[in-house]
């Protein structure tokens, strides 16, 4: 079979992708569109595997990874789910306590990759903490397919108030500070947006890119927040105009970084959207950031 290089895909397949993967298209209408890039020995079922995640050829920490102490809990979200599992994720070497992270998952739940990140924020001083939004279907399902299929089923107020009781699990452990930030990815982001708005202790915010709060509570954010955009997700960024003019607006403190000729999902390392250059640059903003608003 012809090994697919990122280069030979045009920007329209990634646009197809991004649609399909956020219900904009269905799997058939996917497929169906993808067969007119089927030429030059590229077939619709290469394109198709090239461009979803590959967990297991791209996982940064293993089962055996003695850097992080990683196991799951559950929580009481009576707001939201009823009882939410995550990842909780500790510094093997923490001396003292160290102030917290909490990972919100993509359009899909709690998959690997999320989980890496919450490992990596770990790694990188904090405690972090990633709930599993599909908790009330069983947990992530092993595919980012079923994955979304089956939080389309569920409300996003009522697992916004899950992530919420997420933030105050974590608040409330022994070895934490007090001192929170959330981050979050594609739904994630939007989530991180609006735990700006409803939190009012919360002491950072990280969206990257994810849809924009709601405009009329911009008045209540009290967080600083630092947003990342891909450049080519016209999607996502037709919301930032209009976003900003609020934050300028009420004063709110923030700063905004896009990537260029980057697309949406361009810090998943586990799909071929990845862009290590600019997921690296946006993630070393990241601890930063969270290290001058949380303390180190």
């Amino acid at each position: 079979m012809k090994e697919i290089q990122k280069e030979e895909l045009s920007q329209e397949i990634f646009d197809m992708y991004d649609y399909y993967v956020h219900g904009q298209i269905n799997r058939r209408q996917f497929v169906d569109k993808l067969s007119k890039y089927a030429v030059g020995g590229l077939t619709v079922s290469a394109i198709l595997s090239y461009l979803m995640p590959n967990y297991a050829g791209t996982l940064r920490f293993g089962a055996d990874d003695t850097r992080v102490d990683s196991y799951y809990v559950e929580y009481e979200s009576p707001k939201g789910g009823g009882k939410i599992k995550g990842l909780l994720c500790i510094p093997a070497n923490l001396q003292g306590t160290a102030p917290g992270v909490l990972v919100v998952h993509e359009n899909r739940g709690l998959n690997p990759y999320i989980e890496d990140t919450a490992k990596q924020a770990a790694l990188d001083g904090f405690i972090a903490f990633a709930p599993d939004m599909l908790t009330p279907f069983g947990g992530y399902p092993g595919t980012d397919d079923e994955g979304r299929t089956m939080q389309a089923k569920r409300d996003r107020f009522e697992m916004l108030e899950d992530f919420i009781a997420g933030y105050e699990f974590l608040k409330n452990q022994e070895n934490c500070t007090g001192n929170i930030g959330v981050v979050g990815f594609c739904f994630g982001g939007w989530i991180s947006n609006m735990m700006a708005c409803r939190v009012a202790d919360l002491k950072a915010a990280v969206p990257y890119y994810g849809g924009q709060a709601i405009l009329e509570e911009v008045p209540n954010i009290q967080a600083p927040i630092q947003l990342h955009y891909a450049d080519l997700d016209t999607r996502v960024n037709e919301g930032w105009a209009a976003y900003e003019v609020e934050l300028k607006k009420h004063n709110k403190s923030y700063e905004v970084h896009f990537y260029p000729e980057v697309n949406h999902g361009f810090h998943n390392h586990s799909t071929p959207r990845y862009d290590k250059e600019a997921a690296e640059l946006a993630w070393k903003r990241t601890v930063s950031f969270f290290n001058e608003h949380l303390g180190g």
